[in-house]
């Protein structure tokens, strides 16, 4: 059964086609795939999903969370209860990192640059 609703999305979305425009046009500043350093400056990779969820490539740590934009900035909160910030200073982003219990308003755990791939 063909809905309202289902009308107006396809008539959307052929409409955003037309005009040469994806969902993807609509994606945020933060989501998509970070290198960061953790604790010891070794590199690893964040992604961040447009649905909210967090992976990442770090050992046995930092491999499924979720994530959302808060005050201009992604807050990443990992499974193992770390959670990371990006944020931009100026014309660069940076991570802080803390670990579990701490608060965000105490000083990072650790902090090194985040590059967007």
């Amino acid at each position: 059964m063909v809905t309202k609703f289902n009308k107006v999305s396809a008539s959307l979305a052929a409409f955003m086609l037309l005009l040469g425009i994806s969902i993807s046009a609509f994606a945020g500043e933060y989501d998509g795939v970070w290198t960061l350093d953790d604790s010891n400056g070794k590199p690893f990779t964040a992604t961040l999903s447009t649905d909210g969820t967090a992976s990442g490539t770090h050992n046995t740590s930092l491999k499924h969370g979720t994530w959302k934009e808060q005050d201009g900035k992604a807050v990443i909160s990992w499974t193992t209860g770390w959670t990371t910030i990006i944020s931009k200073q100026g014309d660069k982003y940076v991570k802080a990192a803390f670990k579990p219990g701490a608060k965000l308003t105490d000083k990072p755990t650790n902090t090194s640059s985040a590059v967007k791939k």
